[in-house]
């Protein structure tokens, strides 16, 4: 019972900071693009964070399944 328990809050735990993530990083792109960047660099700048937001959520991923405590 408790390695379902312990699985069922790191799903939680990652959707959770997933959602954070995407959220800074979307906020960031709408920030670049306010700036003054041209939008036909705009598919880049996507890829760009989409490979960074990846990254982010495999670290999460790892990290949790690594250290999350046993209930």
């Amino acid at each position: 019972m408790s390695i379902l328990l312990r699985t069922i809050a790191v799903i939680v735990e990652v959707g959770i900071l997933a959602t954070i993530t995407f959220s800074v990083l979307f906020g960031l792109k709408l920030a670049i693009f306010d700036l003054g960047i041209s939008l036909r660099y705009k598919k880049a700048v996507n890829m760009a964070f989409l490979f960074v937001g990846g990254v982010i959520v495999l670290f999460f991923v790892a990290h949790l399944t690594a250290w999350y405590p046993s209930f």
